[in-house]
């Protein structure tokens, strides 16, 4: 099983000891809740599967990727660049150039001969995610399902200033004024938002074929067209393309599985009835002044983190004398 957390999205997939996708994967809303959701997506998974299916091990991926590990007892935590890297070189054995762009961030990655060696991430300018998208197609009145197929049907697109949400709606104000037809428009903010990515996210990157296109936003063809010409080569759209994270974590946690002998901590479905609250607080040992995330079952400490030196650090409810020091 694959887990991925996110700001917008908790993804879960199962795949076979092949490597395919055992059933269709699980996308649900986080909002705000992961806890929650990760019971939720469990639990919607243990109602798919049969009395004779088994999990033999739990990857977890994402911004949440250490709770939701804590939660479900992960064989394996790994962070997103090395999941979605995991999950394309499966895809297209070859690649080189990921660009991976969802709903509040962005990354690329560059690999060769199947080594990560270099990359960057956007967690900052929404202007360059797909919440971008969503807020220019709610003011234009669109579908955001329609706005890729609009944007190819453009004669002539506009540029708009792409470099800032405030910026791009004004400008894409301006051109609606002076005439300009929907679709160029369109065309124009794809456009747009390629540009914000290879200005910010892939500047000074070394971007070679083949290049794979993953994240939610690659469901939108005017995208993937716009950076098919922005960068004059072909851009493939993997399988699972919306899923990438949650997949590279399943294949990290199969592989892992059997490094160890088939052994998994993996606690079972059962922890969808369990109650976890998840705290935080100021630790104030040292000028660092950590933010500590804490999550407990009940009265019992399952693990901590967010301290630099690894004195609240714990796998277990181990350290008795590790209180929290209020700010």
């Amino acid at each position: 099983m694959g887990i991925d957390v996110g700001s917008v999205s908790t993804n879960l997939v199962l795949i076979d000891p092949e490597g395919e996708l055992y059933l269709s994967p699980l996308y649900l809303r986080t909002q705000g809740q992961p806890i929650a959701v990760v019971q939720q997506g469990l639990a919607l998974m243990e109602e798919r599967l049969s009395s004779e299916d088994r999990i033999c091990g739990a990857g977890t991926t994402g911004s949440a990727r250490s709770l939701a590990g804590v939660l479900v007892g992960a064989d394996i935590v790994k962070n997103e660049i090395t999941s979605h890297a995991v999950a394309a070189l499966r895809e297209v054995p070859g690649v080189r150039t990921v660009i991976e762009i969802g709903g509040q961030d962005s990354k690329i990655i560059i690999l060769r001969n199947g080594i990560v060696v270099d990359f960057a991430m956007n967690t900052v300018c929404a202007a360059g995610t797909g919440s971008f998208l969503d807020q220019q197609a709610n003011r234009l009145n669109l579908s955001i399902e329609d706005f890729g197929d609009i944007a190819l049907d453009a004669k002539n697109p506009v540029r708009i200033a792409g470099r800032c949400t405030v910026f791009a709606e004004s400008d894409m104000v301006h051109k609606q004024q002076m005439g300009y037809a929907l679709s160029d428009i369109v065309a124009g903010l794809c456009e747009a938002l390629v540009r914000n990515y290879l200005n910010n996210i892939g500047k000074g990157m070394d971007i070679n074929p083949p290049v794979i296109f993953q994240g939610g936003v690659a469901a939108n063809a005017g995208i993937c067209a716009a950076f098919q010409e922005a960068l004059q080569t072909e851009i493939i759209i993997p399988r699972h393309f919306d899923v990438m994270g949650a997949f590279g974590a399943a294949l990290l946690a199969r592989d892992h599985i059997v490094e160890q002998d088939g052994k998994t901590k993996f606690r079972g479905f059962g922890v969808t009835s369990l109650e976890f609250q998840n705290t935080s607080f100021i630790c104030q040992k040292c000028p660092n002044a950590c933010e500590i995330i804490e999550i407990k079952q009940e009265k019992d400490i399952l693990a901590r983190w967010g301290d630099r030196c690894g004195r609240w650090t714990v796998v277990e409810a181990e350290a008795k004398d590790s209180q929290p020091v209020k700010a």
